[in-house]
């Protein structure tokens, strides 16, 4: 049977504590505790190309947020397609070609230090992105692949994980400056990265595998859970009390 995203999301909540239940058993608790079901996310269709080529495969994009002030600044991203791992590498008011040039480089460097051999970046065609930008890659054994003009399923993971940012972060949070809004997204980097379980990867997180699972009927009986929160309250983790 097919679950909704709620029910997915407290079963990979589970996995992460090591408590290994079906996920047909957090649907009858959720159920009978009168929780209805969150909206499902839309299917989405994935190429030949991405599917082959995910281990070395990135994707980026600018989006934009308002401050109080109702200054517009734009966000620039990186995601691996293999592992999820996000990579926030700026956020300013005016994305200059000399801006991008450098975001580029800073993540080249990036990638080198994590020993990430990607061979392909998706992006959109922005005029943001400068050839400067396309040339740096290029130098580091990077090919850039432009995806259809009005086509955002081509480049489908990176919008999937605007919209998760948009839903969990800055659709939750007043952001009052640039500075502010790099804190908030830094705070967001570390826990998608290290905390918050992907269905994508089988409920893992980019930068941690899932524990071994309980297996001892009073383990799980006698947990202790304590939940982290970041950012007043917008993000939540849970982990097991010292």
């Amino acid at each position: 049977m097919g679950f909704s995203a709620r029910t997915r999301r407290v079963h990979g909540e589970l996995l992460v504590l090591g408590v290994k239940v079906a996920a047909s058993t957090v649907w009858e608790i959720l159920h009978d505790a009168g929780i209805d079901p969150a909206p499902e996310r839309s299917s989405t269709t994935w190429a030949d190309f991405l599917r082959s080529q995910a281990e070395a495969l990135l994707a980026c994009d600018f989006f934009e947020t308002v401050t109080l002030s109702g200054t517009r600044l734009h966000v620039f991203a990186v995601i691996e397609h293999a592992s999820r791992r996000i990579r926030i590498l700026g956020a300013t008011a005016h994305p200059t070609a000399s801006w991008a040039a450098q975001a580029a480089k800073n993540l080249v460097m990036d990638l080198e230090d994590a020993g990430c051999r990607a061979r392909f970046l998706i992006r959109d065609r922005d005029r943001k992105f400068p050839g400067l930008f396309d040339a740096i890659l290029a130098d580091a054994g990077i090919d850039v692949v432009l995806s259809g003009v009005r086509m955002p399923r081509m480049n489908s993971i990176m919008e999937r994980w605007v919209q998760t940012c948009r839903r969990e972060l800055l659709d939750r949070t007043l952001i009052r400056s640039q500075s502010h809004l790099l804190h908030a997204l830094r705070e967001f980097e570390q826990f998608y990265n290290g905390h918050r379980p992907h269905q994508g990867i089988a409920n893992a997180r980019p930068l941690q595998p899932l524990p071994v699972p309980l297996v001892v009927p009073g383990q799980i009986a006698s947990l202790a859970i304590r939940r982290r929160d970041r950012l007043g309250g917008v993000l939540h983790e849970y982990q097991h009390a010292a």
